[in-house]
């Protein structure tokens, strides 16, 4: 196997207590990188992610500049490890996408995580204010989910892979959507536990503020390909890199679709930097053949390190 692969990020929903504690206490890089974004934040986020409580970690405010920092501590191990791995290109799933930002080069690691503790913060703000949720369909095509988020009055949050969308809305307007989804062709559908309607028309206020942050955040050119999640294509210039990060906030994520965008190309070797493994199981349906190594903590950075010698 080659030591060319293509980078992915996980999103929000992925952390876990522990996350990163073994990759700082076997690494003294990894230690400062964590001591810098606690310095950075002011406040103790590697206590956060070493010992919860969950509901702290889990909190939008928290969760998304652990999965950040996480991701690109894995990743800085992984280039050690693996000095001469060619990145053939980067993704993140929604949160996800500022950390493949910032392994592209796009900003630094300070810029980015206060890009991201702002954006949590935002939105944690807007979970706050409007009462929303989101459920999970299983079955069915894009056309009639889309169809069916329209007739409910919500919005298709992820395209995640084949057969597997995410809607997202009022409580009232899941609600109907659950209860309509077998008219549309829908298998299974299932409320998520979650805090809020990410990536749906009741985040614009969050949308909003990130724009102004985003607008007033200096851009460089990626030195690899990054493919947004909005549209689903490379972006490189800074103007467009800003639009598509702020439209992320309320648009969908188009997983499936960014994902075909490497296979088209011919890569059939990604690596996932982050908890949980959710991104290689989506993989699994959008294409069998693909490989996903993924890299969490030491044991699985051993093994990614191992298959790709």
């Amino acid at each position: 196997m080659g030591k060319r692969a293509v980078l992915l990020f996980a999103g929000q929903g992925a952390q876990k207590v522990g996350m990163g504690r073994d990759l700082a206490e076997s690494n003294a890089g990894i230690r400062d990188l964590f001591e810098k974004a606690d310095a950075t934040l002011g406040f103790e986020l590697s206590q956060v992610m070493f010992d919860g409580p969950m509901e702290e970690l889990t909190r939008t405010s928290r969760c998304q500049p652990a999965l950040y920092l996480h991701g690109l501590a894995c990743l800085d191990l992984l280039k050690a490890r693996v000095p001469d791995l060619e990145i053939a290109g980067v993704a993140g799933l929604s949160l996800g996408e500022f950390t493949a930002h910032a392994a592209a080069g796009t900003f630094d690691f300070e810029t980015g995580l206060s890009l991201v503790a702002q954006r949590g913060q935002f939105m944690e703000e807007a979970t706050n204010e409007v009462e929303g949720t989101m459920a999970a369909m299983i079955g069915g095509d894009d056309a009639g989910v889309k169809t069916l988020a329209e007739a409910s009055g919500v919005d298709v949050a992820n395209y995640n892979a084949p057969g597997q969308t995410v809607l997202s809305g009022t409580k009232e307007g899941i609600a109907k959507a659950i209860e309509n989804a077998k008219a549309h062709g829908v298998k299974m559908a299932k409320e998520l536990s979650v805090a809020g309607a990410y990536h749906s028309r009741l985040m614009q206020k969050a949308q909003d503020k990130l724009a102004a942050v985003l607008q007033a955040t200096a851009m460089s050119e990626p030195t690899v390909p990054v493919v947004c999640n909005v549209e689903a294509r490379e972006v490189s210039e800074a103007g467009e890199i800003r639009d598509t990060l702020e439209r992320q906030v309320t648009g969908s994520v188009r997983w499936a679709p960014s994902m075909q965008a490497f296979l088209e190309k011919g890569e059939k070797t990604f690596i996932e930097l982050g908890p949980g493994g959710v991104l290689a199981g989506l993989m699994r349906r959008i294409d069998r053949e693909a490989t996903v190594h993924v890299v969490e903590d030491q044991a699985s950075l051993d093994k990614a390190v191992e298959a790709l010698a």
